[in-house]
């Protein structure tokens, strides 16, 4: 559903009580979306808060499903202003929520920037939040940043995956069953965000032995499918590019 119209921002369930927040912006040629998922359920949470100029449409969106101060977890992948960018802002708005990351971007960046401190995961570390088991998987310049992770809920399958499968445009359906793969390549080639770090292949190898069944990205559609052969594909491509 549509949750301003100025700004076009979405939200769309896209696997049980999953919500696709979703803002178009005209940062390159074509434009791009960004996105934050908002997982409904006994402790909410949100993962990735959007950059802090887009918070009162962020906020907006969350409102249109539940009570934004009912929040308990607010993340990202790793620190950057899509990422963490209106923390800050959420976390005044949700007093009983707690900001968290991967344990060596808590260290860095974290703890310095959040107006409270937050909560480091370690590699493979599980958590409830209700009815959804979270799992934090540590994925070190994958596709960049020390401090990069990422998050998958065993309850369904979703893997949050960041910029993993980066789609550039804007318009595009909030969940879709076509392949996400050739978008997402043709923007590495346009724009090459990967670190191309040595490990790659362990890590998407590692992230394909979860099976997910919903990639959930940050920008573009989120992928419904066979999730482990996207991976392992994607992987294919980036680690052929190193050669």
């Amino acid at each position: 559903m549509i949750a301003n119209l100025e700004t076009a921002t979405r939200i769309d369930e896209v696997a049980s009580s999953i919500y696709r927040i979703s803002t178009p912006l005209d940062v390159i040629p074509g434009g791009f979306t960004f996105n934050s998922y908002l997982i409904v359920d006994e402790e909410p949470l949100l993962f990735h808060t959007g950059y802090r100029k887009l918070f009162p449409f962020t906020l907006e969106a969350i409102r249109k499903v539940m009570p934004a101060e009912n929040l308990r977890w607010i993340g990202g992948s790793h620190f950057e202003g899509d990422e963490y960018g209106a923390l800050n802002e959420l976390l005044a708005a949700a007093p009983a929520a707690t900001p968290f990351g991967a344990d060596i971007g808590v260290l860095t960046s974290l703890n310095d920037f959040a107006s409270r401190p937050a909560r480091g995961l370690a590699d493979g570390e599980e958590f409830l939040i209700g009815s959804h088991r979270m799992k934090w998987i540590y994925t070190p310049h994958v596709p960049h940043g020390w401090d990069c992770g990422i998050l998958f809920d065993l309850s369904t399958q979703t893997l949050f995956c960041g910029d993993l499968f980066t789609q550039p445009g804007t318009g595009m359906p909030p969940v879709t069953e076509s392949e996400v793969l050739s978008a997402s390549e043709g923007m590495r080639g346009m724009m090459d965000y990967y670190a191309h770090a040595t490990s790659t292949s362990v890590i998407f190898d590692r992230l394909a032995a979860l099976h997910p069944t919903l990639l959930a990205c940050q920008h573009g559609s989120a992928y419904r499918g066979d999730g482990a052969a996207h991976l392992r594909q994607l992987s294919a491509a980036v680690t052929n590019g190193n050669s």
